[in-house]
Order: structure tokens, then sequence, then C-alpha cells
């Protein structure tokens, strides 16, 4: 038979539920169980195969059905009322933001990220970093805060896996139609779409915008999948995170100068901007660019003026994982730029520069961004210290404990993460306003209340809601490795809701030891197939496609599962994405977690564990380090002082098989009364009181409004007004600073330190004087402090330091001026103390910021 043609018949919403469009093109339905439902139930299948993607949903739904149930009257119930809340969110105009700073309610604060983890349905996130992004912009929107997101539209996205019968990862790159995702193109009035250029090397590359609504704010997404670019041109939003170094500065060049660029093509001009790692920087050196050129600043007035409006967040701890590149690629990409803003090459290259142990120099963009950036901080307390361990070059003599790089705890969306069971189960105890509360630790005591009957009832159908797509998925990865038709029926009875179970869901890097409880496998077989007290693990995740090491861990715990020995006691399953991951952090009973300390930088799939009762299991590093009480978790992995990485594995798999044998597997079984093990539920209970108040973004958002976003925005608007002139000024002054900071210096008149040692009372007053040598810097221009640190014994810890400024009490002429303080160090214990100087000035927050220091006897 032959065809004539083809025909497609799109459908049409009937007009009683045409406003599904709306909300299928808002991720509002992402965290809002109501809005799925809809979808859901017109068509279950169609929802599940369309990966919950509402917007290809509509388009292939089958017009019957939606007449079907455009007149049934319990869905148009449940239509109404969802679109009643989605109305009342949309236009609620007493969030938090603008009630708290109502006068900065218009603001606009930029958030640039390389990916965003909204949901599954855009496929344009690897991890954690997209996930964390997307919540990110979530509570944004729920709290009011007026931020909009900038990232890239990867047409073939990150990737999807496979676990081949061998047990290697397939990667598998699937092209993505724009049409049939939540976005739209942004237009001219015309209907034509906004396009802007950007240079990249040799090449003019054309990028169109896509916006994507997310609740109250709205994210835009850059693509250069244009007819009139060249191949190479279309690439650049390819993938996320793929090719080579070259392929990563295009992609970096255009999130960062071409969002600029597109904000303001469409009229936006931010008053702060937030980098999200060091992926967008290039953006301050647009904004110095377009400083220059448009309002006629040099290139250090222009610097000034984008540092004070911009926050930098890091989320690496280790060297290797931060982005940097040999000097021939920058002079390839960024010639033109330092040639037309009248710069020389070593002044631009200066910025970045890193030389490495082997002598040679790299341009590091997390050196560049925490030199164009005024707000600075790392993602958990622990790793706000390492950051500035890892960092302390960039400020030359500043002690590490002072470095400018503070923390915020990273956070996950609550109301994305809780899942159906879990807010029911907060709807009947602590009532429906448990979604206002959502950061208030006293509001959650409530849960403590909880009958445990209740509570164990509601996880095990959690749990039993996981098992069955575990299985489900499971079931098609064995099938299509041809395992046997014995093993697929022996699937049906595997993954007991009854037994204890482990999850490990993560990004497979080797540091993250994915293996590490495979160490003493008669041991752990012991364990897991004990027939009394059995127990059973799901691993999950992606290893890049370059990561050679990462992929032969998954290997190994593939075929680990498919062994005589641990069969249907430890499973590995393919394609972990944010919905396998949902029911995978809502279900578990227990969540290892084993990086090597202190490498994992903050952490969030623990955190999402906590919000449905689960308990976590894990090294004492990033946001477990504040997290972990002795009460609502495990802990192991504290220890520093191993001779190499053998020896600390040891240590740590040890920890696990003891801590599980002695603590966890009792406990769980633990079921004397009710058939219940009561015991553990308390774990459960105190795992989530104590935590999901304090590890959620809307906590974490209000952070960085009230430490970061207020501040940059307050600074936009100081240093901008009257053209520009107290940027100007306080360039100049900075450039006099720098000019004759080498021949300042501090001196005393006891230069020997026997004759300084001193016996104290506590508070008994101390009385310190100097002599300062300002050269022809006024005592205003200048900060002479003494500085006291209390002595540390454990080298690993920062000191613990104060300051006290000293008071000029003569002018001795000459640019020579005394000085005297009376110190009294704030505890007993041993100090030791010395003198410095730092500049001053009242734009200028912290004097340590400047890098600029002289300590007592510093002299050319």
């Amino acid at each position: 038979m032959s065809y004539l043609g083809t025909i497609r018949v799109v459908p049409e919403l009937p007009e009683e539920i045409r406003r599904l469009e709306e909300l299928a093109y808002n991720l509002y339905f992402s965290w809002t169980p109501e809005a799925r439902e809809l979808f859901r139930t017109i068509d279950k299948e169609l929802w599940r195969d369309t990966n919950h993607n509402p917007v290809k949903f509509l388009r292939e739904i089958q017009q019957k059905k939606l007449e079907k149930y455009a007149t049934d009257p319990q869905f148009l119930s449940l239509f109404k009322k969802v679109m009643v809340e989605y109305d009342q969110y949309l236009d609620s105009k007493h969030t938090w933001f603008q009630k708290t700073y109502p006068d900065e309610k218009n603001k606009i604060i930029a958030y640039f990220s390389a990916e965003f983890g909204f949901h599954e349905s855009i496929p344009i996130y690897a991890g954690g970093l997209g996930v964390l992004a997307g919540d990110h912009l979530k509570s944004a929107s729920d709290l009011g805060v007026p931020l909009i997101g900038i990232s890239l539209f990867y047409h073939q996205t990150y990737f999807s896996q496979q676990i081949d019968a061998q047990g290697k990862q397939v990667a598998i790159y699937e092209t993505q139609i724009p049409d049939e995702l939540p976005m739209k193109p942004v237009l001219n009035k015309d209907g034509t779409p906004v396009t802007i250029q950007v240079e990249v090397a040799a090449q003019i590359v054309k990028v169109r915008i896509w916006k994507v609504n997310v609740g109250r704010i709205v994210a835009y997404l850059l693509d250069t999948n244009l007819p009139e670019n060249s191949t190479e041109g279309r690439k650049i939003t390819a993938r996320l995170y793929g090719g080579d170094q070259e392929m990563r500065i295009s992609q970096e060049i255009v999130l960062g100068m071409g969002g600029v660029r597109a904000l303001k093509s469409m009229g936006i001009y931010p008053d702060a901007w937030h980098m999200n790692e060091g992926h967008s920087v290039f953006l301050a050196l647009e904004r110095i660019g377009d400083l220059v050129k448009e309002q006629n600043l040099d290139f250090d007035e222009a610097l000034q003026a984008v540092k004070n409006n911009t926050i930098f967040t890091t989320h690496t701890p280790v060297p290797a994982g931060n982005d940097a590149f040999p000097l021939h690629i920058k002079d390839k990409y960024f010639q033109r730029f330092w040639q037309e803003l009248g710069i020389k090459r070593h002044e631009f290259m200066e910025l970045g520069s890193q030389v490495q142990p082997e002598g040679y120099e790299i341009f590091n963009l997390t050196i560049l961004s925490l030199k164009l950036s005024q707000f600075r901080n790392g993602v958990s307390r622990m790793h706000g210290d390492v950051s500035k361990k890892l960092w302390c070059d960039v400020w030359h003599n500043i002690p590490r404990e002072e470095i400018p790089i503070s923390y915020i705890t990273n956070g996950v969306h609550a109301m994305t993460w809780i899942v159906f069971k879990t807010r029911k189960l907060f709807d009947d105890y602590l009532g429906a306003d448990w979604k206002y509360n959502i950061d208030n630790s006293a509001y959650w005591r409530g849960v403590l209340e909880i009958p445990d009957e209740v509570l164990w009832k509601t996880k095990l159908e959690i749990k039993e809601k996981m098992l069955r797509h575990l299985r489900e998925r499971l079931a098609l990865q064995y099938t299509r490795n041809k395992v046997g038709t014995l093993q697929l029926r022996r699937l049906e009875n595997m993954l007991n809701p009854n037994i204890l179970t482990i999850g490990f869901a993560r990004r497979f890097a080797t540091y993250k030891r994915g293996t590490l409880i495979f160490r003493d496998l008669a041991r752990l077989k012991r364990m897991l197939t004990n027939p009394d007290k059995p127990v059973q693990i799901v691993f999950a995740g992606k290893a890049h496609p370059r990561d050679e090491g990462g992929q032969a861990l998954i290997s190994h715990i593939y075929q680990l599962s498919q062994s005589d020995e641990l069969r249907g006691r430890v499973f590995f399953v393919e394609g972990y994405d944010l919905h396998l991951a949902r029911d995978l952090i809502s279900g578990m009973d227990l969540w290892l977690n084993n990086p090597r300390r202190p490498q994992e930088a903050s952490g969030t799939s623990g955190q999402k564990v906590t919000m449905n009762f689960g308990i976590n299991f894990s090294v004492l590093d990033g946001w477990w380090c504040e997290g972990y009480n002795g009460k609502n978790g495990w802990a192991f992995g504290d220890r520093e002082d191993y001779r190499d990485l053998e020896e600390l594995d040891t240590w740590d798999s040890d920890a696990i098989y003891d801590i599980l044998e002695n603590d966890i597997i009792p406990l769980y079984y633990d079921k004397r009364k009710e058939d219940i093990p009561h015991e553990w539920i308390q774990v459960m209970k105190h795992s989530l009181v104590s935590n999901l108040p304090v590890f959620n973004t809307h906590r974490m958002v209000k952070n960085y409004a009230e430490r970061f976003y207020i501040s940059s925005i307050q600074n936009s608007k100081m240093f901008s007004e009257n053209k520009f002139k107290k940027t100007r000024e306080f360039a100049q002054w900075l450039k006099k600073i720098e000019e004759q900071w080498p021949s300042l210096y501090i001196r005393v008149d006891s230069q020997d330190p026997q004759n300084n040692n001193y016996v104290l009372k506590y508070k008994e007053p101390l009385q310190v004087k100097a002599e300062a040598y300002l050269n022809n810097l006024s005592p205003s221009e200048v900060k002479v402090q003494v500085y006291i640190v209390r002595e540390n014994k454990d080298p690993l810890k920062d000191k613990q330091f104060e300051t006290v400024d000293m008071k000029m009490t003569e002018d001795l002429g000459e640019g020579k001026y005394n000085y005297e303080a009376t110190i009294a160090p704030s505890d007993s214990g041993n100090y030791k103390f010395t003198l410095r100087m730092l500049p001053n000035h009242t734009y200028c927050t912290n004097s340590v910021e400047l890098g600029l220091i002289r300590w007592l006897n510093d002299r050319l």
C-alpha cells in the first residue's frame, strides 16, 4: 500500500479548560502536585510517556479525552481549585520581599547559571549545581524576590544514561524540540524573534532568547542553534559540559557576555548581578566594556562600578574543579576586548592569573570571579573555610581567617521535594499553613506529635511507590540487556518494602567513593543477606562521559549487583533524573553519603531526604557538619590525620560497617511494640524537625537578600548616580593608595619580643603605642590596628582573632604620626598580638577586601 501523504490533527482545548495551556507554560506546576494531577487524570500513560511535559502532553492528547474531562464535574472542580490558587499566587502583593523591602520591590537581580534543574521536562541540567539553581529561582518566586535567571538552552541536553549488559554507561543525546517544551520565544513587537550578536573569537554568533515562566519570575535561555550561524556556532548550545576547552569558553562567552546583551535587548537593566559559579564571569567583562564605551569611565573605574554590585557563589572545593584556560586561548578570544578598552595584555591577564606549581601561567575563572565581585560565598560553613584556604593567594599577605569569602549554606525548595503523601500528613497534623512556615523552626516541632503508627504507615506507602518505580525501570533495563526471563520474574519479588533500604544516588565522581561500602565484600554480604535483618541498597547516578574513573565505579557496582553473592540485595538503576530523584529521596529509609572530606562543598540530596522523614548516614562534610546533632541520623569520617587515601578509605569503610551492624540495622528492626520501630521513628522525626526548617532555599534566598542583594542594589544606586561620580572618586583614591602603599610602615620603640611578654588578669587593659609613616596619605585614609590572635593548637582550623583600632594622638610631621590603643582580650588564654595598617574609605565596607595591608616592621 502506498500513502498519498500524512495528516496531523492538533487537539484544541475546550473553552472550559482552556487555561490548562497557561498552566503548562508556567513551571509552577513542577512544585504543585494538584496542578500535575490535572494532566495525569486526563491520560496517565501519556503523562508518563511525555516525561511529565505538559506542553508536549497537550499537543499529543486525544481531542475526545479533552472533551470528556471538560464536562466532568469532579475534574472541573479540581481544575477550578488549581486555577484559583494559581491566580492568587501570581497576584499576591504581600510576599516576604515586598513586606521586608518595600522600597526595593521594583529592582532587578540577575542570576546567571550554566544550568537550571527546574523539572525533567526541561532537561538542561547535569546535577546538583543546576538543581540548586532551579530551587533558588523557585524560592525567589515564592518569596517575591525580583530575580530573573539567565542560562543556555542545550538542544541535546546533558545526556540520558543507559547501562548495558556489561555495566558500561552509554550516553544518549536526545535532541529537544523547543516548541514542545514549557518555554516560548521572546518576540519583537512585529512578532519576529528577538536576537542578539556575540563575538566568539573570529566569528559573529547570533543568539535567540527563550522565556521560561517560573511562578512569579522568569528565566531566559540563550540559543545559538540558528540557521544563520556556522556549524561551529550552532554547536555552542548543543550540549551541556560537552566539547573541549574552546567549546567551554565559547559557551561561557555566550552565557556571560551574551546574557548581558540579551537583557539589554529586552530593556532589562539589573541592579544586582549574581554569578552562580564562575561559568558566567564574562558578564562582568561585558558590563565593564559597556561602562567604558557608554559612560566614559576608564577601565579601573568601570571595574569598581561593576564589582560593587556583583555576587559570586563558588561551589567547588578542589582546584581541579575550577575552569582555567591556557593563555593562548585567552589571547584568541579576548585580545579584541582589552584592545578596545585601552588596557595592556598583562593588565587583563593579571585579573585571572594563576601560576601552576610547574611554573607556567594559566587564566583561572574563579580567580577572575573573586576579583570582579564585591560579595563572595561558599555554600556551607566548612566550604567557606576551605575556599579561604584555596584562594588565599588572591589576597596576598592577608591572614587566612580574614579572607573576604563568607558562606551561605545551600538548601532545597521544600515544595518541590516534599511529596504528596508527606504533604497530606502535614495538612492533617500541622494544618494547611505549614506551607507558609517553611523556615520557622518552632513550627515544625509539631511533627514530634504525629502518632508513630500514622507516620510509619505513610512512610511505607511512599516507599512502595518508589519501589514500583524502581521495578519498572529495572525491568526495562534488564529486558534491553537480555538478562533472561527468570531474573525478570525474580524482580517482581525483589525490593521488599519491609527491608531496610539504603540509597546512594548522585554524580559518580571518584571522590564521592561510590564503591566504598564494597571494600569488605564478605562482611557486607553477611549484613545484606541476614535472614532476620536483611538490607537492600539502591544505586543511581551518572558519570561525565569523559570521566573514565567515574564510569568504572558504575560498571563495578553493576557487576556486583548481578553477582550470585549480591543479586537481589544490590541494584543499580539507570537514567538518574529529577523524576527518579523525587521518588528515591522520598522513599529511602537511609541515605548514604561518603565523599572524601572535605571535597563535598555542600551536597543537597541529603537535605531533600530529611523533608520526607528519611535519615542521613554521612561523612561529616558539607551541610551535614551543620545538620548533624547526634539524634537525627549518623555521622562518620571527621578525621584528617591520615597518611594516604588508602588509609582514609579503610577507616571510613570500617566506620560504615560498624555503625550499620551495631546501630542502624538493630534500631530499624527493633519492633517489639506493635510491630513498629518506635525508636527508629524518633530519629525520622528529629531528622525532619532539625533539618527541614534550616536547609531549605527559603532560608537560603533570604540570606542572599539580607546579606548581598540589598547591599548590591544600594551600591548600584550610590555608585552610579551623578554620572558615576562616587565610582570615579573611589577609583582615583584607590590608585593613590596603591601608589603610596609600599612606602608606608609601622614601628614601635621596642623590637625585642622578650620585652613584650605580658601576663594580664582577665579584662586587665594593656596600652599599646606605635609610630606610623603615612607618606602623603592623611590619617583618615588609613586604619591602624592592633591585631590579636588566640593561639590554636589545631593547624587545620582558622585562628580566632580580634582587632582594635588605634587612635592617632600626635602629628610628628613629615608624614609621621603617633598612635595609641588600649587592648583587653575578650577571654582568658594565650594570645599573640601585632600591629598593622589598612586602607580606609567610607565607600569600602571591608578594608581587607582591597588586599592591601602593612604589618609591623614591613618596609621596602
